[in-house]
């Protein structure tokens, strides 16, 4: 039996993947938990519980996650890219709109008018919220993921011009996108020739107020920029100094705080980017299968502090190893396999910077003197016996 905490609400159709024979499921932290399943939730003040072998997080972002000390301690962190891209494709979509025609200032404005003539103020104030149409503009993407690929494609269906950007474009990503959209090589193709930008990249030390007073002045006069991806990846300072001189028209961004409300040019989303019915169901079914995959037979798949890695379930016995990426290990661990008298039929080995992660499929059953002595090996962080 399996532990669940749940810390924060979970859509039950992704609760109700993990077989309830096999997993117990409880919002209580007092639990010792194998493993958790949260959203928003703030896990960086939290205790781990010793018990936790695994974390997923039903949403793309995981900077609520103490992701360093998760690995210290050998607990895999996962992810569900592209669950919800869909959902946050369709926002960036009504973003370029809202970025385009002042909607929101019209709507607002009408909502103050009174009396029997109406119509006739409407007629008469109406041209104070014109704007532009998207069609024959041109869009920069930057970030080409799961959901920056449907953008791309989804802004060149709407009659837009599309340049993409990304350094780190995957071979399926690459199938995805159109033929259309034109490949950029640096930022600044991006910056010189778009009247839209729109960032779709994570928020890392690299990537923190990219959006900035020098990125901004090598972009077009009155450019539109739109982030759904963290508010920490455009300078709020410049961004406004910027709105203010008149060199960027519009600022999208789905992350409100202080600086960004109640701000001429700022169009504030309150963070609705991934906030569907069907985004949180498919985020929570995908977190529920990654983790019931990891527990019961030690596969990853979508982690963000450990590789990809998985091997068919065969053999007597079965064991997972959290350890170092450091030359000799694989060496180590079979000798002691070998020396134990212990027959190796499948083995495979995958790493990720600086951790790396090894599952072994043997002929034999896995002994408690084998377990101690991969235990003691310089460097590794966690052993897990699966059968």
């Amino acid at each position: 039996m399996y532990n669940i905490l749940t810390l924060n609400k979970i859509a039950a159709c992704g609760l109700d993947q993990l077989d309830k024979a096999k997993y117990a499921i409880t919002d209580d932290q007092n639990f010792d938990a194998d493993g958790i399943i949260l959203r928003s939730f703030a896990m960086h003040d939290m205790e781990l519980p010793k018990s936790l072998k695994a974390v997923a997080r039903a949403g793309a972002g995981t900077n609520n996650i103490p992701i360093d000390k998760c690995t210290e301690k050998g607990v895999v962190v996962f992810n569900t890219p592209g669950a919800n891209a869909n959902a946050v494709k369709e926002l960036v979509l009504a973003g370029l709109f809202l970025a385009s025609r002042d909607v929101v200032g019209g709507i607002n404005w009408a909502a103050t008018l009174t009396g029997d003539d109406v119509a006739k103020q409407v007629e008469k104030g109406k041209s104070n919220f014109a704007g532009c149409e998207i069609q024959g503009k041109t869009l920069g993407v930057i970030g080409l993921g799961a959901i920056g690929i449907l953008v791309a494609n989804a802004a060149r269906h709407l009659g837009m011009n599309v340049i993409g950007y990304d350094p780190y474009l995957s071979v399926d990503a690459a199938w995805r996108m159109s033929s259309h959209i034109e490949k950029a090589t640096t930022l600044d193709d991006i910056y010189a020739k778009s009247d839209y930008i729109t960032i779709h990249v994570p928020l890392t030390p690299d990537t923190k107020y990219m959006i900035n007073a020098d990125a901004i002045n090598n972009m077009k006069d009155g450019v539109r920029i739109l982030n759904y991806a963290r508010g920490e990846l455009v300078n709020n300072d410049d961004i406004k100094k910027a709105l203010d001189s008149g060199k960027v028209s519009c600022y999208v961004v789905d992350f409100p705080n202080a600086e960004t409300i109640n701000y001429k040019g700022i169009i504030a989303i309150p963070h609705l980017g991934a906030s569907t019915e069907e985004s949180e169901d498919n985020c929570a079914i995908m977190a529920a299968h990654e983790i019931a995959d990891f527990l019961e037979t030690g596969n990853i798949l979508n982690s963000v502090n450990l590789p990809n890695c998985s091997l068919p379930v065969n053999g007597n016995g079965r064991i997972t190893i959290i350890h170092k990426n450091v030359p000799d290990m694989l060496a180590q661990f079979t000798k002691i396999f070998s020396d134990g008298g212990i027959n190796i039929s499948d083995i495979i080995n995958k790493s990720k910077k600086d951790i790396a992660y090894t599952i072994i499929n043997t002929d034999d059953m896995i002994t408690n003197e084998l377990i101690d002595k991969v235990n003691a090996v310089e460097g590794v962080v966690r052993v897990r016996v699966i059968k």
